[in-house]
């Protein structure tokens, strides 16, 4: 493939301007991509760490229901952690994914690539689905291809499907990634970023269930891009990916990803994640 058409492919997955999801286009439908949503997330600080943080349900699920009037998309795809709790949901945190499904405007059909704290959320939004009008559709955290080879879409906690890794661009979730930024006078910031970049064959090769995919011979070309998305929920942290030391979630990260590049969510290029 020519670095012309890899450019059109990458221009296939757009983040959009200011906002920590992105627009996927597969042949005609557009696709809003979101990862870590983490409903519930406040729920688990008290049950969990004994910490109280006044609920932001609400102001998340407008935040999203806005992205949704404003990029007009075909379809939503959560990329795994829509909700918090690994068990089953409680009471408040169901209730906050209850609202959120049911506000979304039932034209939008809903997929939910299963995340490593998703739980058995397929089991009660089956249960639930006649209060739910919109359509949901829970798929394996290990990935699918959204259409004609061209994205695919995981999680990340887990080693993605051959299928998907068969894709122009591999999109993925759950490792929240984030850049520590420093001033002249010893200050410091914590922002969320995309990462970029193409993926490596080498953690991939010694796999069985990849032997065949074309851009893991030796000699081979124009390996699948891939993005890695900044977490929705701006409270759940994630890993410094600038900072030496810091271990990635992934079992393919950081050794997965060649020539990476970190971006902040207005667009800015901060240039090789490792020297930022």
């Amino acid at each position: 493939m020519s670095d012309e058409s890899r450019r059109s492919t990458v221009a296939r997955v757009e983040p959009v301007p200011d906002e920590p999801v992105a627009i996927a286009t597969v042949g005609d439908e557009r696709a809003l991509l979101v990862a870590d949503y983490h409903a519930g997330y406040e729920a688990g600080l008290r049950s969990e760490r004994g910490v109280t943080v006044p609920s932001r349900a609400t102001e998340r699920r407008e935040r999203l229901l806005t992205l949704l009037e404003r990029t007009d998309p075909d379809r939503l795809v959560a990329l795994g952690d829509l909700m918090h709790s690994i068990g089953d949901p409680g009471g408040a945190e169901r209730g906050e994914l209850e609202v959120l499904l049911e506000s979304v405007p039932r034209t939008i059909p809903v997929t939910v690539v299963k995340g490593n704290h998703d739980g058995a959320i397929e089991t009660w939004l089956t249960e639930d689905e006649a209060e739910i009008e919109t359509s949901v559709t829970v798929v394996p955290g290990a990935g699918i291809d959204l259409g004609a080879g061209t994205v695919g879409v995981c999680h990340g906690h887990t080693w993605p499907t051959p299928a998907t890794l068969e894709c122009d661009v591999l999109c993925l979730g759950h490792e929240h990634p984030c850049v520590r930024l420093e001033d002249d006078v010893g200050g410091s910031r914590v922002e969320r970023t995309w990462l970029r970049g193409e993926l490596d064959p080498k953690p991939f090769r010694p796999r069985p269930e990849y032997e065949g995919l074309s851009w893991l011979s030796d000699g081979a070309i124009d390996p699948p891009r891939v993005v890695v998305l900044p977490a929705f929920n701006d409270l759940v942290g994630g890993t410094w990916i600038n900072v030496p030391g810091q271990s990635f979630l992934s079992p393919f990260l950081p050794a997965g990803i060649a020539s990476g590049e970190a971006y902040l969510l207005d667009g800015t290029r901060l240039g090789p994640y490792q020297s930022v």
